[in-house]
């Protein structure tokens, strides 16, 4: 039984998807990002960037526990340990890499400074606005042309493809039109109808029991820390 230590945010979703789709059992643990439980003293033993997600494996690859923090590094290791959506052969397994550290290289830093300009921030910033709705709309042009030729990002369904769909998902909070991006749309279409998408997107209702953003101290812990003020 893995344990899940997550909220229901993109990067949650991913590893949420992932589990689905491998049949693998495991436990949530809903880490309230707005009250500050990223901060405590045992969330940070597993994962030190005080973020979620994070994992931990309890039959490791040395039937030790792991535990493991970062979404892409959480995916990779779990596609190897089932042996299931990151191929086997170099060539494959690289391409499947490379489209999976654009996605946490690019589209999720980029789609979350959307997210946080556009959406939450107290001071409406309009260059930062358009700069970030902008290159959002770069990255869907990138992924778009990708998919023109083929079904997936890197082929057969994968790990990429988990990676990048939950930041599609608020396309529209995004300021983006999927019509706009036919080959993008007709990926996110499939991968939304797939049950374990859809049983992953379920949890949400199970793990995001109260807004992460609720008031001016929610907002501090979110938004306002630094190394001086992290809880010790």
């Amino acid at each position: 039984m893995i344990d899940v230590y997550t909220w229901a945010t993109p990067n949650g979703h991913k590893v949420h998807i992932m589990l689905e789709e491998c049949g693998l059992e495991y436990k949530v643990h809903p880490i309230n990002i707005g009250a500050g439980d990223q901060f405590g003293e045992d969330f940070l033993k597993i994962s030190p960037n005080n973020k979620i997600p994070a994992i931990v494996d309890p039959d490791g690859p040395d039937g030790k526990p792991i535990s493991l923090f970062e979404s892409g590094a959480i995916l990779q290791y779990l596609a190897e340990k089932t042996g299931k959506f990151l191929p086997a052969d170099v060539r494959g397994r690289a391409e499947v890499s490379q489209w999976l550290f654009w996605q946490m290289g690019g589209l999720g830093p980029m789609a979350g400074q959307n997210h946080h300009f556009s959406g939450y921030a107290q001071e409406r910033i309009t260059y930062a606005i358009d700069r970030y709705v902008k290159e959002t709309n770069r990255l869907y042009g990138v992924l778009n042309k990708r998919l023109a030729d083929r079904e997936f990002v890197a082929g057969d369904y994968s790990i990429a493809d988990m990676a990048a769909y939950p930041w599609i998902v608020p396309h529209a909070k995004q300021g983006q039109d999927l019509n706009d991006f036919p080959h993008l749309q007709r990926w996110f279409n499939t991968i939304a109808a797939r049950p374990a998408t859809q049983r992953a997107y379920a949890l949400a209702d199970t793990i995001n029991t109260a807004p992460s953003i609720s008031d001016e101290e929610s907002r501090r812990i979110l938004f306002g820390q630094t190394s001086q003020n992290l809880p010790r």
